[in-house]
């Protein structure tokens, strides 16, 4: 389904937001988050991601955020049109995931409400 541009893919647990369809996965890095409510993260998570890495062109961002366990795996990156940095690119949008006043801004605005 899309909404307002995004593809929103809801399965068993999980939870992938993309741009384009069909979801792939050129640049991707993973991180592990505690329970959240799984669009509000991917939304937060792909608009700094898209702050981040605006300057590739041709990238089209894809969150996907899933359960594991007590927790959330939280696999971002996306599609590239264009050859680019890939090692520069993960290294960066690794360090956006693991920046602590990020992590704890996204969870802010994604955390569970009435067991929601």
């Amino acid at each position: 389904m899309a909404r307002r541009g995004w593809h929103i893919v809801a399965e068993d647990g999980a939870l992938t937001l993309a741009r384009q369809m069909p979801v792939r996965f050129d640049l991707c890095v993973q991180a592990v988050f505690p329970p959240a409510r799984k669009l509000r993260l991917a939304h937060q998570i792909r608009q700094d991601m898209w702050r981040l890495l605006q300057t590739l062109r041709g990238f089209s961002p894809v969150v996907r955020v899933e359960e594991d366990g007590a927790n959330l795996r939280v696999t971002a990156g996306g599609r590239a049109a264009r050859p680019f940095p890939k090692a520069e690119a993960e290294a960066q949008l690794n360090a956006l995931l693991s920046d602590a006043g990020h992590r704890a801004r996204w969870l802010a605005h994604a955390r569970r409400r009435d067991g929601a």
